[in-house]
């Protein structure tokens, strides 16, 4: 009995062993991956937008030349397959058999990049994690004794993923919790924290700074129930994207030849990119720029129809992005739209109402909350964006707004991009 008891803890120290530094390679590389299309869309992205800032005519050639690659590099490089997104990784992590294919790396990777830096209005995280989804999922097909931790090891690869894009490692694992596993178990937090801190040890390495640099100083108990109002209005826009994206990609659906996907959706694009650039690519550059300037920015009719206007066709024009063939999902328009809305609110209070609320405070906020809503999963959206600025001093109206904004979208439409079924859409 001793002998067997023997022989058993030491095959589970093997397989611990074994676990550890798998989970390593996971990591490194998935924060790898993570790291080099941030950088190599971030890098080409500001290339091309200013192209199109002198000459026009790039708006319409960018998003149809674009698509078209893609498109061809499905049909001839990637075996004829589409992208579904995190729908793929959730396939897999619900099957036995269901294994992501090793060429969902160099797809979505590649994919990914063309469709932000050719204009596409949508961003590199849903590539991302579908890509370091499949590292996870071929580490685990390597070695018998993985075969049931396959979820765990899938889960570290999007955890270290994230990490790597948004510089925290709590939101890397709450998001591969909330949204992917759904559940904890000791695999999953052995192998989860050796991936992100391998994916946080490299991006320090690396002096990755944070995606905006802002400077919070306080915020104030008597801007609670505009904090409120926030949340419900980032709920409802967030089913306002939800929407969208589930109608177009129906509709589009519906259209048997891929080249006229191609041709409408860069039709629509492109008038769209035409009348509000700040649409063009995942939209950080544009975020950047409010950023800088929120605080002198008075509200006048023009800017006002200008930040209605983009936050009408932010989701319509990141849908047709994803229906006619673009890689990518609802992070950065989520952020997007967090960011414009959260400006136009606090900018209409402080010139009808002078309630001299913080524009700042609410864009931050207004981020998260979105986010919140569209993938329902509000602890990732509150250190993500806490990860995003380097800055947690908004860490408690976060949390109270993100939980109104994801409970507010659930009771108009209890589904996201990720969790709807066909028939639900109408």
């Amino acid at each position: 009995m001793n002998k067997t008891a023997q022989i058993k803890k030491n095959h589970q120290f093997i397989v611990f062993q074994k676990l550890v530094v798998v989970s390593l390679l996971i990591g490194f590389l998935s924060a790898f991956l993570g790291i080099s299309l941030k950088k190599i869309t971030e890098y080409y992205e500001e290339i091309f937008f200013h192209e199109v800032s002198v000459n026009p005519i790039f708006y319409v050639i960018f998003p149809v030349f674009g698509l078209s690659v893609i498109y061809f590099l499905r049909q001839y490089l990637f075996k004829k397959k589409e992208n579904k997104g995190i729908k793929e990784v959730f396939e897999s992590t619900q099957s036995k058999s269901k294994n992501l294919p090793t060429y969902k790396i160099p797809s979505h990777f590649i994919n990914g990049l063309l469709t932000v830096i050719f204009g596409g209005s949508t961003g590199i995280e849903v590539s991302t994690v579908v890509a370091t989804a499949t590292i996870g999922s071929v580490a685990q097909q390597k070695e018998n004794v993985f075969r049931k931790y396959k979820t765990e090891l899938i889960c570290a690869g999007v955890a270290a993923g994230i990490t790597a894009l948004f510089s925290s490692p709590i939101a890397g694992i709450l998001f591969a919790v909330e949204v992917i596993s759904r559940k904890l178990t000791r695999a999953f937090i052995i192998t989860n924290l050796i991936a992100v801190s391998i994916a946080f040890g490299l991006i320090t390495i690396l002096k990755e700074e944070p995606l905006f640099t802002v400077s919070v100083t306080t915020w104030h108990l008597k801007a609670i129930p505009y904090f409120i109002l926030l949340g419900i209005l980032a709920g409802i826009n967030s089913v306002y994207l939800t929407r969208c994206v589930l109608f177009f990609k129906s509709q589009f659906g519906k259209i048997q030849t891929h080249y006229y996907k191609i041709l409408i959706g860069s039709v629509i694009l492109s008038t769209s990119l035409f009348v509000f650039p700040q649409l063009y690519g995942e939209g950080y550059h544009s975020i950047k720029m409010i950023f800088g300037s929120s605080a002198q920015l008075p509200l006048t009719i023009t800017l006002a129809l200008t930040f209605i206007g983009i936050l009408i066709l932010k989701p319509i024009v990141t849908s047709v992005t994803l229906a006619s063939g673009g890689d990518g999902g609802v992070f950065a328009p989520s952020l997007f739209i967090g960011a414009f809305l959260g400006l136009l609110v606090a900018s209409t209070l402080n010139t009808f109402f002078n309630t001299q609320v913080i524009p700042l405070n609410f864009m931050i906020i207004g981020m998260a909350a979105v986010l919140s809503a569209s993938i329902h999963a509000p602890f990732t959206a509150i250190f993500l964006v806490c990860g995003l600025t380097n800055d947690y001093t908004l860490f408690f109206p976060i949390l109270a707004v993100c939980l109104i904004s994801k409970y507010t979208a659930k009771m108009i439409y209890p589904h996201t991009v990720y969790t709807y079924s066909p028939s639900f859409i109408k």
